[in-house]
């Protein structure tokens, strides 16, 4: 019987032991698409609290708590942050079969190096030894970022942040490299025009001029995708439920944003009519300078309006959605690859029966320009886990070319999340090993290895071309 959390954790062959070890655990992160906070890292910060960093903003741990029957208080509430920890311990016991309790453990395997099991008992001396560490050089923002080999963090910026941090970060010669990632969800938003004004007056001072036309609006964000690019950025990212892929005219999008400046509501047809041409401007942008495109579609979120009230978005509310997939997907990226403007692209999904479906659709628009150009995203979100990451890239060796893979990336908002990274290495060279010991694939470890380090760490240095 093997030990929980060994060495070997996950690696069911020495094929996999020797593919983990020799070629993947010791390549360097690229985290080309998390939420961190880039304040927190260019102020090097220091967490008070085990809970301040590990359980503040994770709606992961917020909903499987929720499950354990503990109350809002210890949760989102006033709660002190050791009774809210002390919730946390007891309610990870329950966690058995849930990817919270690999997660649980790894993190605090590493960087802590506490290898107890997490529960009632031993809550309250894991909280004691972590807090004390919290405390030392080694455990500020950049020092856990160091720890865990982190070469490069790409944060998720709207076009209106003034990317302060970042800039303070590159002047500063630190030695992990924080870029910008723009995401435009709200210039888009038009669903409620009033939020949506107060978005796009905000976006006028961002850019120091007026937006009165749509014309007006799109020569903001272009000063923007400018400014950001000058910064070093070179990736976008969407997230939406589904592609938006309607038909539209130029005069169709002119008389909407004038609609919705002049405060009226739009009616259904005229949201998506205008979703659609602001995804296609997007597109444009992204290929001109060269960008790499990201798309998190199947989410639908906010499912309870009672707790979106009191708690707001990102609390634990969204779910797997159910949307056709793809005819829009298919209508956009041809219209894009029509226009000769279809950059390198990466698609997230969230339900995984779309698996084959959209590795099979981004295939049909590879051109030859740049090894794996359109890339089936690694397990997202609810399917960043053991058998989701193994689904994905099943399909993704299946029906394309694993080999040229970008791999893994964090998608969080805790600086206690890159052992995902290592979750993700292990399963791939489990599976691999696998395919070996079967006699599937030749047991050439050179082959095999090289293969394991590009997905690890020089696929995404090559295809994302950061500075």
């Amino acid at each position: 019987m093997k030990k929980f959390l060994d060495d070997n954790f996950l690696l069911e062959t020495k094929t996999a032991e020797i593919l983990f070890h020799e070629h993947a655990k010791d390549q360097p992160i690229i985290d080309y698409h998390c939420h961190l906070p880039p304040d927190e890292i260019a102020s090097d910060k220091q967490f008070e609290n085990l809970t301040q960093i590990w359980l503040k903003g994770d709606h992961y741990k917020w909903r499987a708590l929720r499950a354990n029957g503990v109350p809002e208080e210890y949760i989102t509430g006033s709660a002190s942050d050791e009774e809210k920890f002390m919730k946390w311990a007891a309610t990870v016991p329950q966690t058995l079969r849930n990817p919270l309790y690999h997660w649980t453990h790894m993190e605090l395997k590493r960087p802590f190096g506490i290898e107890q099991l997490l529960n009632a008992d031993t809550g309250p001396d894991i909280y004691k030894e972590a807090n004390e560490m919290l405390q030392t050089k080694n455990f500020s923002t950049r020092g856990i970022l160091k720890q865990m080999n982190v070469d490069v963090v790409c944060t998720t910026d709207d076009p209106i942040d003034n990317l302060e941090h970042h800039i303070k970060v590159k002047k500063e010669g630190a030695e992990i490299k924080m870029y910008p990632a723009w995401r435009p969800d709200k210039a888009m938003a038009v669903e409620n025009s009033d939020t949506y004004n107060d978005y796009i007056d905000t976006l006028a001072a961002a850019a120091g001029m007026d937006i009165g036309t749509f014309a007006e609006l799109c020569d903001a964000l272009e000063k923007r995708h400018t400014y950001f690019h000058e910064n070093g950025c070179r990736l976008s990212d969407h997230g939406i439920e589904t592609f938006y892929a309607e038909e539209y005219t130029q005069s169709d999008l002119d008389s909407i944003f004038l609609k919705v400046r002049s405060g009226k509501k739009l009616d259904m047809d005229e949201v998506l009519k205008f979703k659609s041409g602001m995804l296609v401007i997007f597109a444009v942008m992204d290929h001109d300078k060269g960008w790499t495109q990201q798309f998190h579609i199947g989410a639908i979120r906010n499912n309870n309006s009672r707790m979106l009230g009191i708690l707001g978005p990102d609390t634990g509310y969204d779910s797997i959605g159910d949307f056709e997939v793809a005819r829009p997907m298919s209508a956009f990226f041809n219209r894009i690859e029509s226009m000769e403007k279809l950059t390198k692209t990466i698609v997230y999904n969230l339900n995984p029966r779309d698996n084959e479906l959209i590795s099979t659709m981004l295939y049909n628009f590879n051109d030859g320009s740049t090894a794996g150009k359109m890339q089936f995203g690694s397990g997202w979100w609810f399917l960043d886990q053991k058998d989701g990451m193994e689904k994905q890239m099943n399909a993704l060796s299946l029906l394309g070319l694993l080999s040229k893979f970008v791999g893994m990336l964090t998608d969080s908002r805790s600086f206690l999340s890159f052992p995902r990274h290592e979750y993700f290495r292990r399963i791939l060279c489990n599976l691999i090993g696998n395919d070996v010991e079967n006699g599937l694939l030749p047991a050439d470890m050179d082959l095999l290895g090289n293969m394991v380090e590009d997905i690890s760490y020089r696929n995404a240095r090559d295809y994302f071309g950061f500075e």
